[in-house]
């Protein structure tokens, strides 16, 4: 089976890697725009091709890296330079648009595409929806929008095509040690005093009743990935661990505890700030973080056999200690190269966060 992974490098990316390197009979195709050192793991045994999905003519160029392919899973996704909401446009929603008329034009028989939680209206915090819920995104929410967007463009190509085989999946927040520079970057900045994590603490966790999310170890989802290149289930799969991480599991986990913070406050709060430059998140990821509905994963257990082997707590003190530590890899989106958008380093050159392509 011939898999090329859109996006190879990033979270997910990385994960996926790992998890299907060594199978027997999977042969790897990687599309990015910055191909990675080729001789440390988990990227040395894949078949590197160089594409920006939003460069133009890149379906075409995409169109002939995915001949003779199996499956097409389309993982790349720009949430970085959220001052540039236009680049954001171009990858996310173009973008995506050309890997999926490169995969009808080559022929490719599966396309899985990364969805996200995102992709749901504003739902409840307090029971789990299906993957049948409707698909309005949360208003204020670019990512939300365009996850939208990109689902909406997949019904119409499953009503035209019906011989493609689409899967979407929809996972909660993803985790692993190795993106913890990349997650401090993209959601943090320079100002994150990251060190001080390493003690396990965090005195003050703020606290709202829409702060309830869940999360998935990255290996975790790479498992799912897998499960479906190897059967033919269609349509969507929620995916994520248990428990749901909220303030309170947050405060016990980190040893801090609980202020109340009105949702007002936190939306203002992450307006000026990220205003002013003094951040990377614009005030749709906090609208997000309180509207976005908690999932139902009976499908993906039921259909695929799929069990997280982490549990959400613990790939969030993985993540932790991956911010604390600077854990990286070798890889663009996950480098640590301090002279990146979101490090001081950055800074210093004029990248000030929310700007500047940290890809």
């Amino acid at each position: 089976m011939r898999v090329v992974i859109v996006g190879a490098t990033g979270n997910a990316g990385t994960a996926l890697l790992r998890r299907l390197r060594n199978e027997p009979g999977i042969e790897l195709a990687g599309v990015v725009r910055r191909v990675p050192p080729a001789t440390t793991q988990p990227y040395d045994t894949v078949d590197w091709h160089s594409c920006d999905i939003a460069a133009p003519g890149a379906a075409t160029r995409l169109t002939e890296l995915f001949h003779g392919a199996d499956a097409v899973v389309h993982l790349a996704w720009q949430i970085q330079p959220s001052h540039d909401q236009r680049r954001l446009f171009e990858t996310n929603v173009l973008g995506s648009r050309a890997v999926i008329e490169g995969t009808l034009r080559a022929g490719v028989p599966t396309l899985v595409f990364a969805s996200s939680v995102g992709v749901y209206s504003p739902g409840p915090k307090n029971a789990y929806v299906t993957e049948d819920f409707p698909r309005a995104g949360v208003p204020g929410s670019s990512y939300s929008r365009h996850k939208v967007l990109v689902e909406n463009l997949l019904d119409r190509v499953e009503s035209d095509h019906p011989m493609l085989r689409v899967v979407r999946v929809r996972p909660g927040l993803i985790f692993q040690r190795d993106v913890g520079t990349e997650i401090a970057r993209y959601f943090a900045g320079p100002l994150l005093p990251a060190r001080l994590l390493r003690y396990g603490r965090i005195p003050l966790i703020p606290s709202h009743p829409g702060l309830r999310v869940q999360a998935v170890h990255a290996d975790d989802l790479a498992d799912a990935y897998a499960r479906m290149l190897h059967s033919d289930v269609r349509g969507a799969f929620n995916v994520a661990a248990g428990p749901v991480l909220d303030p309170s599991v947050a405060a016990r986990t980190f040893h801090g505890h609980e202020v109340r913070v009105p949702g007002a406050l936190l939306r203002g709060a992450a307006d000026a700030s990220w205003t002013l430059r003094l951040q990377p998140v614009d005030v749709g990821w906090v609208k997000l973080g309180l509207k976005a509905p908690l999932m139902s994963c009976d499908r993906v257990s039921a259909e695929l056999g799929w069990r997280p082997l982490t549990d959400a707590v613990h790939a969030l003190k993985e993540l932790v200690a991956g911010m604390a530590y600077r854990a990286h890899t070798e890889s663009p989106p996950l480098t640590d190269d301090p002279t990146r958008p979101g490090r001081l380093g950055g800074v210093l050159r004029g990248r000030l966060p929310g700007t500047g392509d940290p890809y």
